[in-house]
């Protein structure tokens, strides 16, 4: 964490906050905090979570591995998660971070913890040399948008976002 971000944080989350990536044996405490995404979402059937687990072990742990996560512990509890992954290639045959789903648990939410995680992404783009961290969110989650743009992003209004699910498994 950089001084300029722990500057905008409450002092509870500044000093109580642990942020780490993934390793394996997190892969439960992942798949618990993405039940709460489910809800949130309003999803409602939801598969065994050992065949969550194992999928995210997998997802994160493989050989070789498809995406990332930042985890938030407070203490054991974890608060709040980052899935990303490092893309190439971006303008210039650059690199760029991309943020597939960032959550925070209710209890969390106004304490500063998004912002901690998006400023840890930015210094992992940083790290990795990349030109861009970019992302989508709901067009009906005006909470998120409102959160971004506080943190000084714009929505791209030259872009859309496309899906394709025909023939692939489904979850």
């Amino acid at each position: 964490m950089t001084d300029t971000s722990s500057a905008l944080l409450s002092p509870v989350v500044a000093d109580e906050i642990r942020l780490a990536g993934a390793v394996p044996g997190d892969e439960h405490a992942i798949v618990a905090l993405y039940a709460k995404i489910d809800e949130f979402y309003g999803v409602t059937s939801r598969e065994d979570p050992r065949i969550r687990a194992e999928r995210t072990r997998a997802a994160l742990f493989g050989d070789p591995p498809v995406g990332r996560a930042l985890l938030a512990w407070d203490d054991a509890t974890l608060a709040g998660f980052a899935g990303y992954q490092l893309i190439w290639p971006s303008a210039g045959m650059t690199t760029s971070l991309y943020l597939k789903e960032l959550f925070v648990s209710a209890a969390y939410r106004g304490t500063g913890l998004g912002r901690l995680l998006m400023s840890r992404l930015h210094e992992i783009a940083v790290e990795h040399g990349c030109t861009r961290v970019e992302w989508t969110t709901d067009t009906s989650n005006l909470a998120a948008q409102r959160f971004y743009e506080s943190l000084g992003a714009t929505p791209m209004k030259t872009k859309l976002f496309y899906r394709e699910t025909r023939g692939l498994p489904h979850p």
